[in-house]
């Protein structure tokens, strides 16, 4: 489920921070942290943390400093004096006149260094630890974002189970009248195909042998058993992501076994097509949403 937070905290007078995450909807849990370098040991953490509070989701954490302190200037003494030296070394031998020029001097890679004190290794051990201890809170904020949005998709998907129920009533109210016309022209046929010497008999067995394995109320019944659970799944609450997921493959395999039956039937037969057809739809309806469950 998508959702957002953002906690903004100091470290001290010269040293703050703002950490951000935000989710979108994805099958497993995929992290992405973005952080300032030197803060290895703290990436290892927040991954811990996220992963036991976070099941499913897109998730990308950032972390911004800002820094305030103040920079002194100063010069590498070494680095300097070396090319000093070198200059007055290279005047003498060569007999050459000239003074060394400041300007290029400070110039040089490394000449000037600057003091800061946010680069410091306390700085970042003291910025660490503070984000270890608001990292809890700022996924307590985000699952509060994902929980609204949870609210407003378990009642998409109520609708949708609905939807699906009142498809499966239709289809449960036309079988009986469909499979006795089905019955009846299937006798017809067999009888214009086989002549009167037939054993009339043996073929109205055979007719309700073929009549049984075109009936769908066990696929009926199988679709209310899991549309109830998926029902009861959703009040429950908690991580039921991946078992709805599994429900609805199961109902999407009750709905192609019953278009199978009752395929080319005619009649109020195309009325359960149409029915069949609709309930694969508000299915895979359900699939897209309970992607974002966890």
């Amino acid at each position: 489920m998508t959702g957002f937070a953002r906690i903004q905290a100091r470290v001290h007078d010269q040293l703050k921070y703002t950490l951000s995450v935000k989710s979108v909807n994805h099958r497993f849990l995929d992290v992405q942290l973005r952080l300032p370098s030197g803060l290895d040991a703290l990436e290892m953490e927040l991954r811990r943390v996220m992963k036991e509070r976070l099941i499913r989701g897109h998730v990308e954490l950032s972390l911004s400093v800002d820094r305030t302190s103040q920079q002194t200037a100063g010069y590498n003494r070494e680095l300097v004096a070396g090319y000093l030296a070198a200059f007055n070394a290279a005047r003498e031998e060569h007999k050459l006149l000239g003074e060394p020029d400041l300007n290029e001097i400070l110039s040089l890679p490394g000449a000037l260094q600057m003091d800061n004190r946010g680069n410091s290794e306390e700085d970042l051990a003291a910025l660490a630890a503070s984000v270890e201890r608001e990292i809890a809170p700022l996924l307590d904020q985000l699952n509060v974002m994902r929980a609204r949005e949870g609210e407003a998709l378990e009642a998409i998907l109520v609708g949708t189970l609905d939807r699906l129920a009142q498809a499966v009533d239709g289809v449960a109210a036309l079988r009986p009248e469909v499979e006795e016309r089905y019955q009846e022209r299937l006798t017809q046929r067999l009888i214009a195909a086989t002549g009167t010497e037939f054993n009339r008999q043996r073929l109205l067995e055979e007719v309700a042998v073929l009549v049984e394995r075109s009936d769908v109320a066990e696929e009926l019944a199988r679709m209310i058993t899991h549309i109830e659970h998926f029902r009861e799944l959703l009040a429950a609450g908690g991580e039921a992501g991946k078992k709805l997921d599994f429900l609805l493959q199961e109902m999407n395999r009750e709905a192609n076994t019953l278009l199978s039956k009752t395929g080319g039937m005619g009649g109020k037969g195309n009325r359960i097509t149409e029915l069949g057809l609709a309930m694969k739809a508000e299915i895979e309806k359900a699939r897209e949403q309970v992607q974002n469950v966890e």
